[in-house]
């Protein structure tokens, strides 16, 4: 039966797939009780027949439907998530967001890439993005995404969502290449500018005999808006004597409604980054595979200032004591910073695994990833002078970096049968976090001179699972499964003027998990899931300090942290249309003990703190039919409701009752496409967020400014032409309705792209 993937459809069948790699064959369906069993050459890493929530999108859906310049483009239109991307190229803040966590909680999703972890659980937050650079959008076959915590295959920062990223592996010679352009004209306050950059791709693959290889190249040049607004509350003080006079500043509110004045902006990147990726495989037999994979990314950044501020005479004014409609405000030397990033990562995969499908299958997995290079530079003078050195820091996080082991296994014992499929196993994921702070006589070029600070730590998990999916009658199926972790933390320390102790910590914890699917008509299927998650502390939560900007003091964050634990539960009614499918799922999560960055309203002390109790209860719709009412016409969407507020917390109780920042109670998606004939493809996409908070206590009420998260109603357009067998290209705008919108940075606004690729496979 011939099938064509769609962005439900597929999810379902690629997360309960068996897949051989051995031959790339047509690929085969199957459809009981809910679920959906696919033979595809590429198998997902995610677990099998577990009847729970998948999404998922192809390669070819990919380059028919979405503008995708980065790997995280691809989740664009999914159910509830968002990737909070501020530029082309945006290699520090891009976080994933789902359905009951917000973009602050990066430790609450998990991103691989053929099973290979590209989450940075070094931390939680903006600065811990995945590592999406590691995989080009050229190189993917397909994205699947397991929602919620109901696998015991993955550790609790599976509560928000699982996304594992397919890549190719060719069974003949192919190859491909592609470039590309961008460009916006953004506007706002005052700055009145356009914004561009191109990429570039390239990549070969082959199979002979028992080897198959493949060798990915791409290139970035991309130049971002603005992502800082620099700004001072509305002065009531007159201007201090030989305040220079100066004009240009734009009156504002920040995100309490109070005003301020608009002085410039801070951060506008310049950012050049290149990616290698080699893959190879060897079949020992047809039913055993070793592969091996090395990734390199390098990134050269570099972040600068613009004041809006004019002396008399129109010469631009970054530091020192003004005046504004005869207000007096002061200047700091770093206002207007600048920085420069130079990185260079590098990951390591090797693995061995069998797929017999019969009674058992195993596989042994590891995998490094290093920071062999990461140093970030940072003004500590005024600008302009800064531009040509001065006094400023060297950030120097090189040697940190996460490897992981995996042995697990797989045991049918009815054999084709299946009426019970047990997945068992054991992993170890180990963190290292090592920066180092130094002050630099020369920003730009010189060595540190002195520590300013350091924080190292690391973190160990060892976890046991077991899940058996069991067909326990012939409309019924069931998984139960549990799991089993050891945490700890060790070898924290944090250096000011006298280094601490080391300190030591581990603990033991049990997560279960269930599901059930019925069969209850054959276009009808009810689903129930239902699990335990323990998101452990991470290294910079437990050990990575701060600066308090008025006393200098550096602050430590606490060492005795406790995990976050959630109950995450769902019920799903599946309807299968014919051409399609439309789902509809209540989901509902409890967390205790909620790992939040706060102030403490009795000590005034603010760090990353257990907030007693949260909770969210929502409704996800999501519906995916082809050829709708005419030939070549698919539509998709999704809708999401979630109620997610905080019910206990002691540290900070204006909080209690309040909406969980940055999970908007509602959330929606759309797209068509359609596909008159083989060559052509026209595609027009809508996302929209409602309003939302930055702040636990929702004091943030005007999100359309500087670090406030406001709603938006964006809309993306992108028609494809099919040249010639080898040949396409692509026109497509984001933003096409120019929307200025706000996730604590603006976003970029109206981004025209253009594409020629040529291919052979």
């Amino acid at each position: 039966m011939k099938f064509r993937f769609n962005p439900i459809y597929t999810a379902l069948l690629a997360a309960l797939s068996t897949g051989a790699y051995a031959e790339e064959t047509q690929d085969s369906v199957v459809k009981t009780l809910g679920t959906i069993t696919v033979t595809s050459a590429r198998p997902t890493s995610l677990p099998t027949q577990i009847p729970t929530t998948f999404e998922s999108i192809t390669r070819d859906q990919i380059q028919q439907t979405i503008n995708a310049t980065d790997s995280e483009d691809a989740l664009k239109y999914f159910p509830s998530l968002l990737v909070r991307k501020r530029y082309i190229g945006d290699y520090d803040h891009a976080v994933l967001a789902s359905r009951a966590s917000g973009t602050g909680n990066s430790a609450r999703s998990l991103v691989y890439a053929d099973g290979i972890l590209l989450s940075n659980l070094l931390g939680n937050g903006a600065s811990f993005t995945p590592r999406w650079g590691m995989v080009t959008p050229e190189e993917i076959n397909r994205v699947d995404v397991l929602y919620g915590p109901f696998s015991a295959a993955y550790p609790g920062n599976s509560a928000g969502a699982v996304v594992d990223y397919v890549t190719r592996m060719p069974d003949k010679f192919e190859g491909h290449a592609k470039v590309s352009g961008f460009t916006q004209n953004y506007d706002l306050y005052n700055t009145h500018s356009t914004y561009s950059g191109h990429q570039e791709s390239v990549s070969l693959g082959d199979r002979r005999g028992a080897w198959s290889w493949w060798i990915n190249a791409s290139h970035l040049d991309s130049d971002g808006q603005p992502i800082v607004i620099v700004n001072k509350p509305l002065s009531t003080s007159a201007p201090a004597i030989g305040a220079i006079p100066v004009t240009g500043a734009v009156a504002g509110k920040d995100i309490r409604n109070k005003n301020i004045q608009i002085l410039g902006t801070g951060g506008q990147t310049q950012t050049t980054q290149d990616q290698g990726k080699i893959k190879l495989a060897y079949d020992f037999s047809p039913t055993v595979r070793a592969s091996y994979l090395l990734g390199w990314w390098q990134n050269d950044a570099v972040r600068t200032p613009e004041t809006y501020l004019r002396d008399a005479t129109g010469n631009p004014v970054y530091s020192g004591n003004v005046s504004i409609d005869g207000r007096g405000y002061t200047l700091g030397a770093t206002d207007f910073s600048a920085s420069r990033a130079s990185l260079e990562h590098l990951m390591q995969a090797l693995s061995v695994k069998s797929n017999t499908r019969g009674t058992w299958d195993w596989e042994v997995a590891a995998s490094v990833y290093d920071y062999r290079k990461d140093e970030v530079r940072a003004s500590g003078t005024a600008y302009p002078n800064a531009a040509f050195g001065g006094a400023g820091t060297l950030t120097d996080m090189s040697g940190t970096g996460w490897n992981t082991l995996t042995l697990k296994g797989t045991w049918r014992p009815d054999g084709t049968k299946g009426a019970h499929i047990v997945d068992f196993g054991y992993q170890r994921d180990t963190y290292k976090l090592r920066s180092t702070v130094f002050n630099a006589n020369d920003w730009i070029n010189g060595a540190g001179t002195s520590v300013r600070n350091s924080f190292n730590g690391e973190t160990q998990l060892n976890s046991l699972y077991a899940q058996d999916s069991w067909r326990f009658a012939t409309d019924w199926k069931t998984t139960l499964g549990g799991r089993l972790e050891q945490w700890q933390a060790s070898s924290g320390t944090l250096q000011t003027a006298a280094p601490s102790a080391s300190f030591e910590r581990q603990e033991t914890y049990f997560s279960p998990k269930a599901a059930l699917a019925y069969q209850l008509a054959p276009e009808w299927a009810l689903k129930a899931s239902l699990g335990r998650a323990v998101r452990m502390p991470t290294a910079s939560e437990l050990f990575q300090g701060g600066t308090n900007a008025t006393t200098g003091a550096t602050l430590q964050n606490a060492p005795n942290l406790k995990p976050e634990k959630s109950w995450t539960s769902e019920l799903t009614a599946e309807r299968d249309l014919g051409k399609g499918l439309l789902r509809t799922t209540i989901f509902h999560e409890d967390t205790r003990d909620a790992l939040y960055s706060q102030t403490n309203v009795t000590t005034n002390i603010t760090s990353v703190q257990n907030l007693e109790q949260m909770r969210t209860t929502g409704l996800e719709v999501a519906y995916q039919e082809n050829d709708v009412a005419i030939r070549g016409l698919d539509l998709s969407g999704s809708v999401t409701f979630a109620d997610s507020k905080t019910v206990k917390n002691d540290n900070n109780p204006a909080s209690i009752g309040k909406w969980q920042p940055r999970v908007p109670k509602w959330r929606a998606s759309a797209l068509a496409t359609y596909r008159p004939d083989d060559r052509w493809a026209y595609t027009f996409g809508a996302r929209y967020s409602g309003q939302q908070y930055s702040q636990l206590d929702n004091s943030d009420v005007n999100g359309f400014a500087y670090g406030g998260v406001s709603s938006f109603s964006v809309t993306d357009i992108r028609v494809r032409y099919q040249i010639a067998k080898q040949w396409s290209t692509s026109l497509g705008i984001d933003n096409l309705n120019n929307k200025k919108y706000w996730n604590f940075h603006p976003y970029p606004q109206r981004t025209v792209l253009a594409e020629l690729k040529f291919d052979i496979d």
